[in-house]
């Protein structure tokens, strides 16, 4: 049961107001430096910037870098969302039921990708997309398939982020679904099949439902990393060729530290979009899980 705060110890009130003031300060500075005009040159004299008002977010929704960063993150949370959540549901699934032998093994093979360094993911997954010596497109000339300069074509540097994004990331789903379905009791397994409901009705009429708290957890986690994707695109592509690959951070990063006139007041400014884009689909969310539990 959730205490009330009134009820809680002084040390934890403490914590949590001091967390709230934090994070409304650092909310409070990215929206005031997102209304100035500060650059790199400014940060020792910051009293020297001017109030431009909400020119920077006007500049922002003129630029045609927007489209491509709307659409790409869009892209990004609509469709690789759901193969994250899928696959690593998949996993789970098999680990629990399918997979008999060496099951640790394949735990630590699914979650590899989680803990292991980005850049040297960022390495293997360039060397097997090479266009002339990589093994994706050595394999496809097995079949007579030329394959692509898969980074570097705007048609496909994009769906490699998002198989890349699933790959890395369904060993956290994975770990989560795979909790939820060892508490599943095994009684009501039972009944269904004594029911008569098969396989695939055992999972979605008694196993599914019962992973929906945990299912809550994972969605929100992955639309939190969705949004904010950054590490993969910017090391493998820098959110090109011709920002086919840009998402809204990567373009915020461009704007303060990805070039040698860094604009904080810009960078600020897509920041802050990005943070209007999780509320919206937190509320979202929040609204879609009320209505199904009442």
């Amino acid at each position: 049961m959730i205490k009330s705060f009134s009820s809680m110890s002084i040390g934890i009130k403490f914590a949590l107001v001091a967390s709230a003031l934090v994070l409304i300060s650092f909310g409070a500075l990215s929206l005031l430096m997102s209304m100035t005009d500060t650059e790199s040159a400014d940060l020792r004299t910051p009293l020297n910037v001017s109030f431009i008002g909400l020119d920077n977010y006007v500049r922002l929704f003129e630029d045609e870098q927007f489209v491509h960063a709307l659409r790409n993150t869009g892209v990004f949370v609509l469709v690789g969302l759901p193969l994250t959540l899928a696959a690593g549901l998949a996993a789970a699934v098999a680990l629990d039921r399918g997979i008999r032998r060496f099951r640790a093994v394949f735990r630590v093979g699914f979650y590899l990708p989680v803990i292991t360094s980005i850049v040297a993911v960022a390495v293997v997954w360039k060397t097997l997309l090479e266009p002339r010596a990589g093994l994706v497109n050595l394999v496809l000339g097995w079949f007579g398939i030329d394959g692509p300069a898969w980074l570097a074509d705007t048609r496909f540097a994009l769906p490699v982020m998002i198989v890349m994004a699933v790959w890395r990331n369904l060993g956290t789903v994975m770990i989560i679904m795979l909790a939820g379905l060892q508490s599943v009791p095994q009684s009501l397994m039972e009944a269904a099949e004594l029911d008569g409901a098969g396989a695939w009705q055992r999972f979605w009429r008694v196993t599914f439902p019962l992973l929906r708290p945990v299912s809550a957890i994972t969605l929100l986690l992955g639309l939190v990393y969705t949004l904010k994707v950054f590490d993969i695109i910017w090391i493998m592509t820098k959110g090109g060729p011709t920002d086919s690959s840009t998402t809204f951070a990567t373009w915020s990063y461009r704007f303060s530290f990805g070039n040698l006139l860094p604009q904080f007041g810009p960078g600020a400014a897509v920041g802050n979009l990005l943070i209007v884009m999780a509320l919206l689909f937190g509320l979202l969310y929040i609204r879609i899980q009320r209505r199904q539990q009442s």
